[in-house]
């Protein structure tokens, strides 16, 4: 009895212990299975691992297009949390979700819109390839967030997917953001061709941020005069970082903003096609630490400039009026790198760049032109080798007379190297007065109006004949003892830096170090 009672605690304390483990093993792959299904943030650090199935997409619609909380996708459109195409491969595809892009290499397609709501992170060392059949654009809408913050030491590039040696401007639409600010429209369909309306009443509006970012071979004419830049503002509000940022080959604008008061440091505007800084419909913020550096021959039909800045395009006074100001700008001209530089069509070829998509070839024009009743200001800059220095243009709106009355200003700016120091209107090569309005030669024996509003007394602008006295070879840097060193001033102005210097170096600090890269056809991604 006691020999049948001891074994029969045996088998009832094995069966526990087996009844013990088999509840345990059951638990813990439960909780792995909660787990996997739990995280709305896919991971993908294999960038290419397959499908996960755990990862639910959830479908919808918006304005009649695709929508989905997931934005990658495998490469036949399926749907993959470890893929690594942004978007379903539809022309037009709406992201709905908040989602982490890991580091790694991707290929975006089509117009993918972030909607209103939506968030896409994006981390450090990233690279974005866009598609060149569909054109591929990513475009933040109002409500909606692009963060990419990358790094000094890990940037994160948006870039053409041809390979090295084959990249041409064009190859891929760009880069917009837009928001709930003002603008002198209330509100407007961005350029360009997608869907996206910007504007709003909201100044301190939050489109995310863009810091150490390069954007490359972007823009695309879809139609003529509407086309998608390297780098859009549609009413971006204060609350949205941009700093850090180089837009190179743009097949049109490098960097236009539509209304808005965001501000903006660190900007480079790397040998685009049209104009390197374009301001439009009562863009409000302050830029600081800008460079623009342009191809000898690459200029647009239009004529290319530094700045181009309109009120409004029928040149409306209508408020709130674009009243940017720009400070600590550098802009190097066609003429500064290219002693046999021609200011002809015959010259102006674009060569192995030109992307045969009907963009139009030009010729340069000026560092600056404001037109359109522009109330933009300038301070502490310095324009090197252009035609032209500046263009007060009076042919639409009140231009010419808000310089006389003082309305906008450009301040301790200095022009090196031009072929004329001012002109009266839009293709207008002769430093003469003129009357826009009527396309006529007031007096032929006289400086324009531009030239006497740039030398106007308390400007403190100044004239030299030539750049080498400025900068050393690379067209940019101050050498020593340059007249731009140690000849800022900010009386009168507020929101800025105060540095000593005018241009966008000390001479000594190259914010530039690192991030940037002046070779992107032949860099290998």
């Amino acid at each position: 009895m006691k020999i049948q009672n001891m074994m029969f605690y045996q088998n009832k304390k094995t069966m526990m212990n087996k009844m013990y483990f088999m509840g345990c093993m059951g638990i813990l792959a439960a909780s792995a299975l909660l787990s996997s299904c739990s995280s709305d943030n896919d991971d993908n650090g294999n960038n290419g691992g397959g499908n996960n199935p755990s990862v639910i997409y959830k479908w919808t619609t918006d304005g009649g297009l695709k929508a989905c909380d997931h934005i990658l996708f495998s490469e036949d459109g399926k749907e993959n949390a470890n893929g690594t195409e942004i978007g379903n491969g539809d022309q037009e595809f709406v992201f709905t979700g908040k989602q982490t892009l890991k580091k790694g290499t991707y290929l975006l397609k089509g117009w993918v819109y972030i909607a209103d709501g939506a968030e896409l992170t994006i981390e450090p060392g990233t690279i974005i390839k866009g598609d060149k059949q569909t054109k591929a654009a990513l475009i933040a809408e109002r409500g909606g967030k692009l963060i990419a913050k990358g790094t000094a030491a890990e940037p994160i590039v948006f870039t053409s997917e041809e390979a090295a040696g084959n990249r041409k401007p064009g190859d891929w639409g760009g880069i917009i953001l837009c928001g709930k600010a003002k603008n002198n429209q209330t509100e407007q369909q961005i350029e360009g061709g997608p869907r996206t309306k910007h504007g709003g009443t909201d100044d301190a509006d939050n489109s995310g941020a863009l810091s150490y970012v390069r954007i490359e071979f972007a823009g695309y004419p879809f139609q003529k005069d509407k086309e998608i830049n390297g780098l859009t503002f549609g009413s971006v509000g204060s609350g949205t970082q941009i700093d850090h940022v180089q837009v190179s080959y743009s097949n049109d604008d490098s960097f236009e903003w539509f209304g808005g008061t965001v501000n903006c440091k660190y900007l480079v505007a790397y040998k685009g096609w049209d104009d390197d800084f374009d301001t439009d419909n009562g863009f409000s913020g302050k830029v600081q630490y800008g460079l623009s550096l342009r191809d000898s021959k690459i200029a647009d039909t239009s004529q290319s400039n530094g700045f181009e800045s309109d009120n409004c395009a029928d040149g409306a006074t209508v408020e709130p009026y674009t009243t940017a100001t720009f400070s600590n700008i550098t802009f190097v001209g066609p003429k500064v790198l290219d002693d046999k530089f021609q200011n002809t069509t015959e010259y102006i070829t674009a060569g192995s760049y030109n992307p045969n998509n009907g963009s139009a070839l030009g010729k340069f024009q000026a560092a600056m032109q404001i037109r359109r009743s522009s109330h933009l200001n300038c301070i502490n800059s310095v324009a090197l080798g252009w035609p032209i220095g500046l263009i007060v243009d009076g042919e639409k709106g009140n231009t010419v007379q808000s310089a006389k009355d003082g309305v906008f200003k450009l301040q301790n700016v200095y022009f090196a190297g031009m072929d004329a120091v001012g002109t009266d209107a839009n293709k207008i090569y002769d430093d003469v007065l003129y009357d826009a309005k009527n396309k006529a030669v007031l007096d032929a024996n006289q400086k324009s109006y531009s030239n006497t509003f740039f030398f106007k007394e308390g400007n403190n602008n100044k004239y030299f004949e030539s750049w080498t006295s400025l900068v050393g070879a690379d067209g940019y840097t101050p050498i020593a003892g340059s007249p731009l060193l140690g000849a800022a001033s900010f009386t009168g102005w507020t929101g800025f830096d105060t540095v000593s210097y005018i241009g966008a170096f000390d001479g000594s600090n190259n914010w530039m170090s690192g991030w940037t890269n002046f070779d992107p056809q032949n860099t290998k991604y």
